[in-house]
């Protein structure tokens, strides 16, 4: 029986060696395979963050970025985002508090949505 487990993010960029810089900036770690058209990190919970050149994929990718968000919760939002901000970011959401907890999120070189967040105690059972 399926059960579901995810394993990779794949973002669609324009040139993966600069989303690669930029993500071992503001990530702080080394990707752990880099070619001139695909860079993966290992990420701290398992899961694999893929940048994936959009002039190569198969099939032939069509979605523009800001389609989706990739989501990383965060103890101290305020903290994180005077850190992410040390590193030129583009910032499309100051910290805010919402209906589901406090967020900010900043765009990569390609415009895909990076949210940082600390969840309300609204989801029983659930630990982000």
């Amino acid at each position: 029986m399926f059960k579901p487990s995810l394993g990779f993010v794949l973002l669609f960029v324009t040139n993966p060696q600069r989303s690669s810089l930029f993500y071992k900036d503001i990530f702080g770690i080394q990707p752990i395979e880099e070619s001139p058209t695909f860079v993966m990190f290992a990420l701290q919970n398992g899961v694999m963050l893929g940048l994936w050149s959009k002039y190569t994929a198969e099939p032939r990718v069509e979605a523009t970025a800001g389609a989706l968000e990739i989501c990383f919760p965060t103890e101290d939002v305020d903290a994180l985002y005077e850190e992410w901000g040390k590193h030129q970011v583009t910032v499309a959401q100051k910290p805010t508090e919402m209906d589901f907890g406090y967020t900010f999120v900043i765009l990569d070189p390609d415009g895909h949505r990076i949210r940082a967040l600390k969840l309300k105690d609204v989801y029983p059972g659930v630990t982000p």
